[in-house]
C-alpha cells in the first residue's frame, strides 16, 4: 500500500510499505478514505520530536471504512465508517476510567521510554514517534486500529467525511484549549496563532460565551479566516507590539485566559508562526525562544489562566516568576479525545462549527503528499488545511 513516511528532517515521502494485518481481537483494519496533515505533524517533518525512525508512517487525522475485524470482535463490523481519534485507549486503566484518555496507562508499547522522559507513559499515539508507542499512522490507504473497541466512534448516518474528519484532533483540540480557559461568559480571551486548532478555539470560545476574542497572527488567509468564525480582535505581531495591543483593547486589565496554539519552538508552519519569527528565533537566546507562550504569560491578567493545547516535546524555559507572582494557573495536556466526541459531534450537527472553511487544499492522491507537506509548511498558496480523500 502507499503511505507517506518520514526518512529524516524535511525528508517525507510516498513509499510502497506492507499492509497491516490484525495483530489482536480488538484490532480492526480500516480503509483509510480521508486523512489530514496537521501542524504537530510538521514538528516531526523538522526533527523536533525524538525517537523517530526512518520509514516512519505518518499521520494521526485520519476515518475510514472497516475491512477487517480481530476475532470475536463485535463493536464494529466490515463497512462501518468511523472516526480514530489520535489516542489509543485500553479503557481499562485508572486514567482513561477517569476520561483521562491522553494518559491511557496500557496503549504505548514503549510505555518504560515514555516515563524516563516524562515522568509517567502517555497514551498510544498514531504516527507519532516511538516515544509514543511506534504505531503506523492514518497518511496511508490502510491502518491498523489497536483497542478498537474504545476510542473510535462510528460516524452518525448523512454525515460525510468532511464534517467529522476533524473529530480526530484538532476540532476537540481547540475545544479543551478554549475548556480550560473555564470560559462562564463576557470574558476577553487571547488566542496566539490562526492555524486549524486555534480556529477551531475561537469558535469553541465564541460557543461557551466569551465576549472579546483577540487572535495573535499574521499570516493574511488566516486571518481572514479567524475574522470568519469570530475573532473580535486581531494582532498581527509583525507589525504592533502585542502586549501593549492587548492592555489597549482590554482598557490595562489583560485577557481573562490565554491559549498557546502555537507550542514547540513557535516553529515555521504552526499556529501561523511564520518562517520569519522562525528565522528571528535562531537568533534568540534559549530563555527567549518559546516566544508564544512567554507572551501568552505576560499578556493574561493576573489570577488568570494559561491554557497549551501547543504541542511541546521537551523542557523549555518558563517564566516561573510571572506565573507565580501574578497567581496564574496553568493548563495543558494532549487531548483527551474521546471524552468530547458526543457533545461536538451534536454540535456539529446543530451547525454550530464551520467543518470546511479551514481546508484549502484537497488530493486523492498520496503521492502529493511530499510537495503538500511542504506548501503546508512554507504557506504557499494560502495553504490552511490539506485533506486526503482516497
Amino acid at each position: 500500500m502507499k503511505a507517506l513516511c518520514w526518512h529524516g528532517r524535511n525528508d517525507i515521502r510516498c513509499d510502497t510499505v506492507p499492509d497491516p494485518v490484525i495483530e489482536d481481537s480488538r484490532d480492526v483494519i480500516i480503509k483509510v478514505t480521508s486523512c489530514a496533515i496537521c501542524g504537530s505533524d510538521l514538528h516531526l517533518m523538522d526533527g523536533l520530536m525524538p525517537t523517530m525512525e526512518s520509514g516512519d508512517v505518518l499521520g494521526h487525522e485520519f476515518m475510514g471504512e472497516v475491512v477487517e475485524v480481530g476475532q470475536g470482535f463485535t463493536k464494529y463490523k466490515k463497512g462501518d465508517r468511523i472516526i480514530v481519534p489520535f489516542n489509543i485507549n485500553c479503557g481499562e486503566c485508572r486514567q482513561c476510567k477517569l476520561g483521562n484518555f491522553s494518559v491511557c496507562e496500557r496503549s504505548n508499547r514503549n510505555a518504560a521510554m515514555a516515563a524516563a522522559q516524562f515522568g509517567y507513559t502517555t497514551a498510544g499515539l498514531f504516527g507519532y514517534s516511538h516515544l509514543t508507542g511506534g504505531y503506523a499512522g492514518g497518511q496511508a490507504e490502510y491502518v491498523r486500529v489497536p483497542m478498537a473497541d474504545v476510542a473510535p466512534m462510528k460516524v452518525p448516518d448523512g454525515m460525510d467525511d468532511e464534517s467529522v474528519l476533524f473529530l480526530t484532533d484538532i476540532l476537540p483540540t481547540g475545544w479543551q484549549g478554549a475548556e480550560h480557559c473555564e470560559i462562564q461568559g463576557g470574558e476577553t480571551i487571547a488566542i496566539w496563532g490562526a492555524g486549524p486548532v486555534g480556529l477551531f478555539a475561537i469558535q469553541s470560545a465564541k460557543i461557551m460565551g466569551a465576549e472579546r476574542i483577540i487572535v495573535i497572527e499574521t499570516v493574511p488567509e488566516r486571518i481572514a479566516l479567524a475574522k470568519k468564525v469570530g475573532a473580535t480582535d486581531v494582532i498581527d505581531f509583525m507589525n504592533e507590539d502585542v502586549f501593549e495591543r492587548i492592555k489597549e483593547i482590554t482598557k490595562g486589565q489583560g485577557a481573562d485566559g490565554v491559549i498557546d496554539c502555537v507550542g514547540m519552538e513557535a516553529s515555521a508552519g504552526h499556529g501561523g508562526i511564520t518562517g520569519v519569527l522562525s528565522t528571528v528565533q535562531e537568533k534568540l537566546t534559549a530563555t527567549e525562544r518559546p516566544y508564544a507562550l512567554a507572551e501568552a504569560i505576560k499578556a493574561v491578567r493576573p489570577c488568570g489562566i494559561v491554557s497549551v493545547p501547543g504541542v511541546y516535546g521537551g523542557p523549555i524555559p518558563v517564566n516561573m516568576g510571572s506565573i507565580v507572582q501574578k497567581g496564574l494557573t496553568l493548563k495543558s495536556g494532549q487531548t483527551h479525545v474521546k471524552r468530547y466526541l458526543e457533545t461536538l459531534t451534536k454540535l456539529i450537527q446543530e451547525g454550530k462549527f464551520d467543518m470546511t472553511g479551514l481546508i484549502t487544499h484537497r488530493s486523492q492522491d498520496l503521492a502529493d503528499g511530499p510537495d503538500l507537506y511542504k506548501t503546508f509548511r512554507d504557506k504557499k498558496d494560502g495553504c490552511v488545511k490539506v485533506v486526503f480523500h482516497l
